[in-house]
């Protein structure tokens, strides 16, 4: 049985490793082990605070949205709250939205919010 050479596929792998690793510091970027621990790592971060990002986006939207109510004589829990008794079935993207960029409609929201609160 003739003998088998890996030295093209490894050279690919290395080369698609390195590329990868491209711009870190020193042995990081450069050295065949470092770089494959290094990227597993930044990998495993990225994954991780990707998933993240939606819960920081979930954050800020509520704090725009308090400050809002706020300056109209409300808190955010009462607000929801009131909005969830008049079945108003809008998610915290959209409400925050409309609280910075429709003050009218987001007055609106309030008022209803505040007589379902009421009723």
């Amino acid at each position: 049985m003739p003998r088998v050479r890996n030295s093209v596929a490894k050279l690919r792998k290395k080369r698609r490793l390195l590329h990868r690793v491209k711009g870190f510091r020193g042995g990081r970027g450069k050295l065949l082990r470092t770089a494959k621990e290094t990227r597993i790592r930044a990998e495993v971060f990225a994954t991780k605070h990707r998933r993240k990002k939606k819960g920081d986006m979930r954050g800020l939207w509520i704090v725009r949205i308090n400050a809002a109510c706020r300056s109209r004589g409300l808190n955010y829990s009462q607000f929801m709250l009131g909005l969830k008794r008049a079945k108003v079935e809008l998610n915290r993207k959209m409400l925050a939205d409309l609280a910075l960029r429709d003050s009218s409609g987001f007055d609106n929201l309030v008022s209803t919010s505040k007589s379902a609160l009421s009723a």
